[in-house]
């Protein structure tokens, strides 16, 4: 049987630093899946880090991350 928690969610990420109308929906199996998911297809320099906030489409939660361009790791929001 296959583990719920694996199964791909929508979520709704956008950066922090830009307004919620610029959100992408992606579909993923994490939280933290998704916000790499989504940096990875933003135009941004190769260096540095990036804050999104990633919200679950069914349940509203929502998180924020911080993602190292560099090495793609995800941290969360202090």
């Amino acid at each position: 049987m296959t583990d719920p928690s694996d199964r791909p969610r929508r979520f709704s990420v956008h950066a922090r630093h830009l307004d919620r109308h610029h959100a992408r929906v992606v579909t993923e199996p994490s939280f933290e899946a998704a916000a790499v998911a989504y940096v990875e297809d933003l135009p941004l320099s190769t260096e540095g880090e990036v804050s999104v906030i990633v919200r679950d489409l069914a349940s509203g939660r929502e998180h924020c991350f911080k993602v190292d361009l560099d090495t793609g790791e995800t941290a969360a929001c202090g």
